[in-house]
């Protein structure tokens, strides 16, 4: 939640009402939808409407259009896949669909040699970080930079048979519960955020890269200050992992511990190199994201924080995270009993609404109101894959995955999730079998139908902001932006079913906007309606429909 939804539902409600209200929320949320009824309006006095119209202020849509990828992704051309000192302008035009992305940022590629820090070229692969991140700021696209994996050095510390480059990110042997067993990966976090932050000031003594030639000709990396490129940096990746070995997961108190390392040095502790606010305190830290999206494994980081902080000077716990972060696949199964999974579900009738909804009032219940974000969300298009999208009627997989990929960023919004990041930009493995290998939106240059959606949605009404759900069945959410109202009409269901629904505009025309695969904008139409209101037909395909004027 947003620092300035979260205090303007401090400022309206006390906190025994805050309680009272989420209980009530869950409840609502685990209902089943009603039928059909022309004109069934709730407008704002619905709980879920209530909680999700605080949790959203001020949030646009576009901030749910985030993808995940690698730097691969930006510069290598399959055609010739050795150069990768320019953007490959085909993949460039699909991710300019989204307005964000989450970079898979691999430590090993910083610090391939310990203490020794190169992004341009790195040592590790010989990609150019700074030319990446420079074209997504000329774009207009936020990167999260995600440090995760541990470096070939530091596995090494390790076991022979404990050797995973997923391994926590501490050397073998001491404490995981102590700060300081993670200060290599905190000296990193460091030097990345000196250089690609905004803060010009840091000590250039301090600032470190491996300048050394690896051969002929190859360009040196240098120093630079407060290149100004990223604002957002997250501490590694599902920490809390039950399908692998000990050694590559962690408790929510060690985890912590990792992350009070990583955050500031431990408050300052861990030296003046050591820590992503020591060399940018404006930068934003984003907790890995959960692989179970358990909202106790979050209250029990805050509890280690609380213990081993302090508070801060207003009274706060002295968090070591600006943003809570999980991952959760719209699916049949329930992630929190790691039960079998079988198919992939439509968002509105998987575990998704409920979810965010914990995670949204712990966000209320602490006085900094951190953002929620969720950086992991997708589908399969593989047939095999237990979180495959499925065909529904005469609509094919791509066509399924398009609506629930574009419902997902409906319902997040809804329920106060602040950034929602699907995964992937492009196919893990194509015609792969395993989950995620096939969640890619596009392929090489070219839109799937998903990313098709997300980009008519973001030029549409990306700068939106959402008002409410006037109505739960169809599911009908309301934005604005100045004198625009955009209302978006969804059946949430997985069946191919449609309905008739009454929608009172209040005005004698309306603009209506149907998604188009294919297309780089939505089919358009005028509409008069009959004494301001407008009989529509609503599918399992978003519908948009626009009154007043821009």
């Amino acid at each position: 939640m947003s620092e300035g939804s979260g205090k303007l539902i401090t400022m309206l409600f006390p906190y025994k009402f805050l309680i009272i209200l989420t209980i009530v929320t869950l409840f609502f949320n685990n209902c089943k939808p009603d039928k059909v009824k022309p004109g069934d309006e709730i407008e704002n006095i619905n709980s879920d409407s209530i909680m999700a119209v605080s949790a959203a202020q001020n949030t646009p849509l576009k901030n749910m259009f985030g993808v995940n990828g690698y730097e691969w992704n930006f510069l290598q051309d399959p055609a010739n896949p050795n150069l990768k000192s320019h953007i490959y302008e085909a993949n460039m035009s699909v991710i300019k669909s989204f307005s964000a992305v989450r970079h898979y940022m691999n430590w090993n590629k910083l610090e391939n040699t310990k203490g020794n820090y190169t992004y341009n070229p790195t040592n590790n692969g010989s990609w150019d970080y700074d030319l990446i991140y420079t074209r997504c700021k000329q774009e207009g696209i936020l990167v999260l930079a995600d440090l995760k994996n541990c470096p070939t050095w530091l596995v090494s510390t390790y076991p022979q048979n404990l050797q995973d480059d997923e391994n926590v990110p501490a050397p073998y042997g001491p404490s995981r519960s102590d700060p300081a067993t993670y200060a290599d990966q905190a000296r990193t976090a460091f030097q990345f955020a000196a250089r690609y932050g905004y803060n010009a000031s840091v000590n250039p003594a301090l600032v470190k890269v491996d300048s050394r030639p690896r051969w002929t000709n190859d360009p040196p990396n240098e120093v630079k200050i407060g290149l100004g490129l990223i604002k957002y940096i997250e501490c590694d990746n599902e920490r809390d992992k039950w399908w692998k070995s000990d050694a590559t997961k962690q408790t929510p108190e060690e985890y912590a511990a990792n992350m009070s390392a990583f955050y500031d040095g431990n408050k300052g502790k861990l030296g003046n190199n050591a820590g992503v606010k020591t060399a940018d305190p404006a930068m934003q830290v984003v907790m890995g994201g959960l692989a179970t999206a358990d909202v106790n494994y979050v209250k029990r980081m805050i509890e280690w924080c609380k213990t081993n902080r302090g508070y801060r000077a207003n009274g706060s716990i002295d968090l070591c995270f600006d943003v809570i972060n999980y991952h959760l696949y719209s699916n049949d199964g329930n992630i929190l009993q790691h039960s079998q999974v079988t198919t992939g579900v439509a968002p509105e009738l998987s575990t998704a609404g409920s979810i965010a909804n914990s995670f949204a009032a712990l966000s209320i219940s602490l006085p900094q109101h951190p953002e929620v974000w969720v950086t992991e969300n997708g589908f399969d298009i593989n047939q095999q894959s237990y979180q495959k999208a499925i065909a529904i009627g005469k609509k094919s997989v791509l066509l399924t995955q398009a609506d629930w990929i574009l419902r997902s960023s409906l319902l997040y919004i809804r329920h106060g999730v602040k950034r929602l990041f699907f995964y992937q930009l492009l196919d893990d493995t194509p015609n792969g079998i395993t989950q995620y290998a096939t969640s890619g939106l596009a392929e090489d240059g070219k839109r799937r139908p998903a990313a098709d959606y997300i980009l008519q949605a973001n030029k549409l009404m990306g700068d939106y902001t959402y008002k409410g759900t006037i109505n739960k069945e169809p599911i009908v959410d309301k934005y604005q932006s100045g004198n625009s109202t955009i209302y978006v009409l969804t059946i949430p269901d997985q069946k191919g079913r449609t309905a008739s629904y009454q929608l009172n505009t209040g005005t004698a025309s309306a603009t209506v906007y149907t998604p188009k695969p294919g297309a780089d904008v939505m089919d358009k139409k005028a509409v008069t309606t009959n004494n301001g209101k407008l009989e529509i037909t609503v599918s399992e395909t978003p519908l948009f429909v626009e009154t007043g004027s821009r």
